[in-house]
């Protein structure tokens, strides 16, 4: 009890702490692709590479954006993985898709990348190549964010609580600010299943 109450808690914490400003600017951020017509990557790895995929399917289904994430197709990246090297994973994927300035890359991380220490190096080549083509850059992190915080001035920073629950709040919060974003009034083309119920 002692851990579950701990627990929640933090999470209470951490709503009370988010930057409300911050998830207003990557709702902006997106309304622009929308309104252009252009696409949303989402990258990450582990827990946020499932959490990638559901956001796929939210973006797609429910704000009727063209979306996509890599690592739903595990044979691209298993062949690149072994043919080039785990880093690879992204950059080449995104020159493939002839990423541009109309689109936006999404990362979903708990540590956001960090050249220095060799985590995540896949992400921070990947937000290079995206700020050489110029498109946008947005994120949901944990910890300071890393790379991806320091690459761009859209990303939410999830407040670290305690040293032991950096990553379950990270990618925890990763899927309650995407589903809140989603379901924005400004973002939202379609009603979800349930909520069209009578």
């Amino acid at each position: 009890m002692e851990y579950i109450n701990k627990y929640l808690k933090q999470v209470e914490s951490i709503a009370k702490k988010i930057d409300q400003k911050k998830i207003d600017s990557v709702i902006l951020e997106i309304l622009k692709v929308k309104k252009q017509n252009g696409r949303i990557f989402f990258l990450g790895v582990g827990g946020s590479a499932a959490n990638c995929s559901h956001a796929v399917n939210d973006f797609r289904k429910i704000a009727n954006i063209e979306s996509y994430t890599p690592v739903d197709n595990v044979a691209e990246i298993t062949a690149r993985t072994n043919d080039e090297g785990w880093e690879t994973i992204f950059k080449p994927w995104l020159e493939c898709s002839k990423i541009n300035k109309k689109d936006l890359i999404f990362i979903l991380s708990v540590g956001g990348g960090n050249k220095e220490k060799n985590v995540s190096v896949n992400l921070i080549s990947a937000i290079e190549h995206a700020k050489k083509v110029g498109c946008s850059i947005v994120g949901i992190v944990g910890r300071d964010g890393g790379y991806t915080s320091a690459n761009t001035d859209k990303c939410i920073v999830i407040p670290t609580q305690s040293p032991d629950t950096i990553t379950p709040h990270a990618e925890a919060w990763q899927a309650v600010i995407w589903h809140l974003i989603v379901t924005d009034p400004r973002i939202q083309s379609q009603s979800n299943k349930w909520e069209s119920l009578v």
